[in-house]
């Protein structure tokens, strides 16, 4: 336990479902105050009321993280009623796959959109509170296909962006004592993982064998897997670390 968590005030965004939800659900065990975002309020709402089921606080956001009047509206709504908030995990983020040749403007734009600038505009809206408290923790969510992925130009370069952009927010944020890393998920079973299969005209459950004979420890990744780690960058065990990507893959390929 990282008691030094407890009545902290997080941020998730993308927390309705899989990775997103399962950080939710692990800060809120170490008595931090979440606001759950995500594109629906209802299904952000099933997270939140998931957390105070088992005793936590709790609440739910229905936010397109690239309208930025609706970010700041949401940070500022949160800081009002809980507090300055002092942790951000930026989650959100979706997949147009495609080939190059049969990739859209709008595949393009869409995913760039939600994963880039939806990270930008939550880490330009929360710092302003962390740095006023002279503490605070953003974890961004890079992925393995920043390495480069078949189908995946847009994501690739998403997430790619993300770890240049956790790496210049540690410059510039660290003097403030705000710690920023990323967390670069390889297969990890999920919804979006399982659509792919279903995209690729695969069985989910064999596109997940398969692809754990390709990992050192032979299985695949599961949302908590990625959770623990978050919740240990959010955590003082953590303080000396800084601009980092981990990538959570289970070995070396």
């Amino acid at each position: 336990m990282y008691t030094e968590l407890e009545g902290r005030i997080a941020v998730v965004t993308g927390a309705a479902k899989g990775i997103g939800r399962a950080e939710a659900l692990r800060l809120a065990q170490e008595g931090v105050h979440v606001a759950v975002v995500d594109l629906l309020q209802e299904e952000a709402e099933a997270t939140a009321t998931a957390i105070r089921k088992n005793g936590g606080e709790a609440m739910a956001y229905g936010v397109n993280v690239t309208d930025s009047h609706a970010v700041t509206a949401m940070m500022e709504e949160v800081a009002r009623i809980w507090g300055p908030i002092g942790i951000l995990v930026n989650n959100a983020g979706i997949t147009r796959d495609n080939l190059l040749f049969k990739m859209t403007e709008d595949d393009w734009d869409q995913v760039m959109g939600t994963h880039l600038k939806g990270s930008f505009l939550c880490a330009r809206a929360a710092q302003q509170y962390m740095v006023g408290q002279k503490w605070g923790k953003i974890v961004n969510t890079s992925s393995t296909s920043a390495l480069g992925n078949r189908g995946q130009a847009n994501y690739s370069a998403a997430k790619a962006g993300l770890q240049g952009f956790t790496k210049t927010l540690a410059i510039e944020l660290g003097p403030f004592n705000i710690n920023v890393n990323a967390v670069a998920p390889g297969f990890v079973d999920t919804d979006m993982t399982r659509a792919t299969a279903v995209r690729i005209g695969m069985d989910p459950e064999d596109f997940k064998k398969a692809a754990a004979k390709d990992i050192a420890i032979r299985r695949v990744g599961v949302p908590e897997d990625i959770a623990n780690v978050v919740a240990f960058l959010c955590s003082a065990q953590s303080s000396f670390i800084s601009g980092e990507v981990i990538y959570v893959r289970g070995g070396p390929n």
